[in-house]
């Protein structure tokens, strides 16, 4: 019945492809199918059957337009800028820095220890400054 699954991607023709729409076309093709058998046992020739059941299918623009958010189009993977995360390391890490400083000096002035937390603190925008980096010789390089 090659008329029924012309009729069904006709119908689905603008929706994007994806397995849910195959899904959804295949499911409607099998049941117009098999209400064609139905009618076709119950006397009618093939060509009334078919278009019987079309008419019965009624209006699938509710489906379709599910189908359609259903299948967001897939959006190009944004490329991170890698200064923005450089600069935000370098602020949060003064911030940081200064929460120990104030922190070290306001309730235990006599032992300087805000200076281990610091050491620690330094790699988020070290590595932040190498990656960075990296990244610049890797587009220079695609160049």
């Amino acid at each position: 019945m090659r008329s029924i699954k012309d009729y069904v991607e006709s119908l689905f023709g603008d929706v994007p492809d994806s397995e849910e729409k195959q899904n959804v076309m295949m499911e409607i093709t099998q049941n117009l199918e098999e209400k064609v058998s139905d009618l076709m046992e119950a006397g009618k020739d093939e060509e009334d059957a078919i278009n019987k059941s079309i008419v019965d299918l009624g209006d699938v623009s509710e489906l379709k337009a599910d189908l359609m958010n259903g299948a967001a189009p897939v959006k190009a993977k944004k490329k991170p800028n890698y200064l923005n995360n450089l600069w935000f390391s370098i602020w949060g890490s003064a911030l940081i820095i200064g929460l120990m400083l104030f922190i070290n000096f306001y309730y235990s002035p006599g032992t300087i220890w805000f200076v281990y937390p610091v050491f620690a603190v330094l790699w988020w925008p070290l590595g932040m400054f190498f990656r960075w980096l990296n990244k610049g010789k890797k587009d220079r390089n695609e160049k």
